[in-house]
């Protein structure tokens, strides 16, 4: 207010050309047209401090002004000009009507610097429309080498919204806009702006994604930032990285990442996000775990859903360990991200031996209806507990499913009954099963699969064929991985009329015999009691059901055949 209030009084005492001579003798007053334009934005109280007012004043001249000089004043020329003026206009003057301007009179504030702010504050720039047009037309339709030179013909005036309102034009090729914002940089300083540069790096990213013009852009904006430091903003380089990894330019991305510094901006969230993002999409995993751990050691994390993702390109990167680093210090900082990215998280941990156990740990961290819903990551954990042969833990993890919850299915019991029968455990196998039941789950035919053949690699026969009784009572179709168990086990205990009984017996049962069986049983009859007979009418058998004997078998039995042959031949011979 007082800033406007001594930009005002310097108009007034230009307007009166006040001078004084050597000895303050003379005064001069300003004329009444004078008086007549100022008062007329002015309050008819502050006419005294104009009496006292002078281009020169001298603290010990207070003296009033002669009878002339307060006729011109008090406007007896003209009083209608200051009618009602007071109460329209305030100004901060006394009851009295002198001015108060305690400031100003004692010259700690120039009254002439006060009023240049005034009009600095109260200028405003006006774009040539014509010259924009010209400049806009010649953007859109300008392809060749003759665009500075044109555009050194208009005589523009650079001002920094002149310029932003030529980038923010749409319809102008990008190659285009930079060479614009080129030539405006070398003609004159003060357009290259923060301002400026945002809304070019705006542009370019949001039209058609071109290889050249990226390249283009940060090569300017690399010159800018290394000569003028402070002036490229983050939210720049942000964009620009985002561009670069649409278009797949991972390493440009890290060195965009890598320059910010220089440029005295302090990567945020999304500058790590976009350069993590670039690096993963061209599977330079190893870079972006360097980016990431940069990230996590200075803390600006994006928010779940960008945390999400870069969990899940870990994990593609066979990087789940450090994936699961992530994840802790999101935990930490309470942003959790997305189920789906949990669930991908727990399973890739599952994949490797070492972080199965990082995989449990994690299952702690659901409740509530999250836990009741989570059968996926569970199941995960507990065949990666039986990989590792940690059956007991399975067991554990199971018990705890029954408790609490998520409620295990079938697939879950039948990974703890497959643990248990590869590790031979075929009674803990049984009693999983008995639990399957009494839970109201129906044993399916791969429960009795896994069970008959745990019996059979072991040579319980009987057992086996026990289980495999069971399983006719329950399903009327079985498959044929589960006779292809039971036969497997009676060739090696050489007890092929059983295996050939078994073989005959599966088609009652909607099983067809497949060219497994069939060979497994062939080999077996050659290679153990060498039966070539036999194994010619299985193989005639598979030819008429349109099954194929891979050479080697075939081979197997002509082998045979003809070393008993050639043996009898032999023996004929001798006995003559």
């Amino acid at each position: 207010m007082w800033r406007s209030i001594a930009a005002k009084s310097r108009v007034v005492a230009r307007n009166f050309g006040a001078t004084k001579n050597s000895n303050n003798s003379n005064k001069v007053y300003p004329s009444q047209s004078h008086i007549s334009i100022w008062v007329s934005s002015q309050s008819s109280e502050n006419l005294r401090f104009l009496s006292y007012f002078s281009s020169n004043p001298n603290e010990n001249d207070h003296s009033p002004p002669t009878n002339e000089d307060s006729s011109i004043i008090s406007g007896e020329h003209n009083d209608t000009q200051f009618e009602g003026l007071s109460d329209q206009i305030p100004l901060p003057f006394s009851e009295n009507g002198d001015a108060r301007m305690d400031t100003c009179a004692s010259g700690d504030v120039s009254v002439d610097s006060l009023a240049g702010e005034e009009n600095v504050e109260s200028e405003t720039y006006e774009i040539d429309v014509e010259k924009l047009e010209n400049v806009l037309h010649l953007l859109q339709s300008s392809d060749d080498g003759s665009l500075e030179s044109t555009l050194d013909t208009f005589s523009l005036d650079l001002h920094e919204e002149f310029v932003v309102k030529v980038l923010e034009t749409s319809h102008v090729l990008g190659e285009n806009l930079i060479r614009f914002f080129k030539w405006a940089m070398k003609k004159q300083d003060r357009s290259v702006t923060t301002r400026a540069i945002d809304v070019l790096v705006s542009s370019i990213c949001s039209s058609e994604l071109r290889r050249k013009n990226a390249y283009a852009l940060w090569d300017l904006v690399r010159e800018i930032g290394e000569k003028n430091e402070g002036l490229v903003s983050v939210g720049s380089l942000n964009q620009l990285i985002a561009l670069l990894s649409k278009l797949g330019k991972g390493k440009a991305a890290l060195e965009v990442f890598d320059k910010s510094k220089d440029f005295g901006c302090v990567p945020d969230s999304e500058t790590y996000y976009y350069t993590i993002e670039a690096l993963c999409r061209r599977s330079f995993y190893d870079w972006a775990w360097i980016v990431c751990e940069k990230m996590l050691d200075q803390g600006p994390l994006p928010d779940s859903e960008k945390i999400g993702k870069i969990i899940c390109w870990f994990c593609k990167g066979s990087k789940a360990k450090d994936a699961h680093k992530v994840y802790l210090l999101a935990k930490e900082k309470s942003k959790c991200p997305p189920k789906p990215a949990l669930y991908f998280l727990i399973g890739s941990l599952c994949r490797d031996d070492g972080t199965v156990n990082l995989a449990l740990e994690m299952l702690n961290d659901f409740e509530g209806e999250a836990k009741k819903y989570a059968i996926k990551p569970f199941s995960s954990v507990i065949r990666g507990l039986c990989r590792i042969k940690d059956l007991d833990g399975a067991k554990q993890l199971l018990s705890k499913m029954i408790v609490e919850g998520p409620p295990p299915g079938n697939a879950v019991f039948n990974t703890v009954i497959s643990g248990y029968c590869k590790g031979g455990d075929l009674k803990e196998a049984i009693e999983i099963m008995k639990l399957m039941e009494s839970r109201g789950l129906k044993p399916d035919v791969y429960t009795y699969t896994v069970i008959i053949s745990g019996y059979s690699s072991g040579g319980q026969m009987e057992e086996a064929c026990y289980i495999l009784s069971e399983a006719k009572k329950k399903h009327s179709k079985l498959s044929p991985v589960t006779y292809h168990a039971l036969i497997r086990g009676y060739c090696k205990l050489d007890q092929f009329d059983k295996a050939l009984e078994l073989l005959a017996e599966m088609e009652k049962f909607g099983v067809q015999p497949n060219a497994d069986e069939y060979n497994k049983l062939i080999q077996s009859l050659c290679l153990k009691s060498l039966d070539w007979g036999t194994a010619e009418k299985l193989f005639a058998e598979m030819k008429e059901k349109g099954l194929y004997l891979n050479s080697i078998t075939r081979s197997l039995i002509t082998a045979v055949k003809e070393l008993e042959q050639e043996g009898l031949a032999k023996e004929v011979s001798i006995e003559v």
